[in-house]
């Protein structure tokens, strides 16, 4: 047995759902699971794994905004 890790991120964390959860889940392999805190308890979003398309529109705006991205990371923003 393995332990999942959450990863920390400002709105929860985040986990890989694992391929027997998402059968058992019914969704998709690839798919995500957002943890979200709520008054003593915890709120799960599934999110499905990214399109071809949404990979592919991500992959071209961080070409087109590199430099950008590049200084907002030197500077902390």
């Amino acid at each position: 047995m393995s332990a999942i890790t959450p990863l920390k991120t400002d709105l929860g964390w985040i986990i890989e759902v694992p391929h027997d959860m998402a059968q058992v889940l019914g969704v998709a392999d690839g798919s995500v699971a957002v943890l979200h805190p709520k008054a003593g308890s915890i709120e799960v979003e599934i999110l499905p794994p990214p399109t071809d398309q949404l990979k592919a529109t991500a992959r071209r705006i961080n070409e087109k905004h590199k430099e950008a991205f590049e200084e907002m990371k030197r500077l902390g923003d």
